[in-house]
This record gives C-alpha cells, sequence and structure tokens, in this order.
C-alpha cells in the first residue's frame, strides 16, 4: 500500500483498514540501490529493517511469511520492524502500540492480533482508551503497558521511525531495506516470496561489500 493511496483514504482509521489490497505486479527492476548508504544501529551487521503500518492489508499478508523466513536469519544479519508514520497521528499512536508491546516483549506474541484488531474488528487501538482497553483484553499488566505507552522513550522511539522512513524515501509498504543501501518490495518483486528471495540476495551483495 502506498502513502498517496493510503492518506487518501484517512477520512477515519477504519477506511485505512478496509482499502482493499491492490494486486502486487512487479515495476521495472526487483530492488532499489540507495544514493548514499545509512549507517545502522549494529556496526558490522547487516541490518533489516521492515517498514509496515497496521493499516495495511499487504503488510498482514507479509508477516506470516516474515516470521517464518527470520527463523533462519544467519548470524551477521538484524532485523527490526519500523512503523510508518508519515506525518499521520492516527498511524503514529499504532507505531505506539507496536514499540509499547516490543518493549514488553509481546510483540511476537501479540503482532498478528494488532492486525485482526484494526482490519477485521476495526477497533480503534489508535487512541489512548482504545490501547488500554484491547491491552486489557490480552491479559497484559496495564499500568506497565500505560508507563510504557506514555514514556519519553518512547516518544522518542517514534520520532527516529519516522525519521527513517524519510531517510530511506518511503513510500509504500510493506518495504524491506537492506544493509542501508537496498530496498525491495512485492511491488517491485512481484509477489511477497519474491520479495523475500530478493532479500536473500541482497544480503549476500551487501555481505560481499562489507568484505565478508
Amino acid at each position: 500500500m502506498n502513502r498517496r493511496s493510503m492518506l487518501r483514504h484517512l477520512g477515519s482509521f477504519a477506511a485505512v483498514a478496509a482499502i482493499a489490497p491492490a494486486v502486487l505486479a512487479q515495476q521495472g527492476a526487483p530492488y532499489q540501490a540507495l544514493s548514499s548508504k545509512i549507517e545502522g544501529d549494529t556496526p558490522g551487521k547487516i541490518e533489516l529493517i521492515e517498514f509496515f503500518h497496521y493499516g495495511c492489508p499487504h503488510c498482514r499478508n507479509f508477516d506470516p511469511l516474515l516470521h517464518t523466513w527470520l527463523k533462519s536469519l544467519p548470524d551477521d544479519v538484524t532485523f527490526r520492524r519500523v512503523p510508518a508514520i508519515w506525518g499521520n497521528p492516527q498511524l503514529r499512536e499504532l507505531a505506539r502500540l507496536y514499540y509499547t508491546l516490543e518493549a514488553m516483549g509481546e510483540i511476537d506474541r501479540l503482532n498478528e492480533a494488532v492486525f485482526t484488531a484494526v482490519q477485521d474488528k476495526k477497533l480503534p487501538l489508535h487512541t489512548e482508551q482504545g490501547a488500554r482497553d484491547w491491552a486489557t483484553a490480552q491479559g497484559l499488566d496495564v499500568a506497565k503497558f500505560m508507563d510504557t505507552y506514555k514514556s519519553f522513550g518512547l516518544n522518542t522511539q517514534l520520532q527516529r521511525a519516522d525519521q527513517l522512513a524519510k531517510m530511506y524515501e518511503i513510500k509504500g509498504v510493506p518495504t524491506m531495506a537492506i544493509g542501508g543501501q537496498y530496498l525491495t518490495s512485492a511491488s517491485m518483486t512481484g509477489s511477497h516470496e519474491g520479495t523475500l528471495k530478493m532479500v536473500d540476495e541482497l544480503i549476500v551483495k551487501a555481505r560481499s561489500e562489507l568484505g565478508g
């Protein structure tokens, strides 16, 4: 789902979740090389980033494939997700929910549940009360959840996420960034499976450029 399409439909957050998936079609090269390398957070490692957001049906479809693929991640590769915000307050609050669950060690257990709550149940998880009610229903420690949700450190993560999307010039999700140098997605490769195959190839390419 590209940024322009998403923002055009943001009259309400329910509209984001309701957008029908577009046909995934290859357009030109299967990856894009950045004009300059973006340094990762772990020197000496190849950093992978998935840019995504919870209102995106393509991100939801990609997630189980990515989860399985990550089980065989090489030792010299690190992975993290970065929620796309694009200056939109509703996506910012969903990103807040993501980082809260990540900080609590609950993201692997509840990531799919967030997609379901947003896209199928149309729950207002982009609001503080909606997030609190949902966290309660998931059996989380609500006091700990809210402390994390409102923390200064989490606000810093949100700012960093928005900065990274701008640095990488992310215009659609899900998009994979490899080694601070390359981008690929299903709109480039033609399928989610093709995206992961291309990521494998770009890891090898990035490793050779590091001298590995």
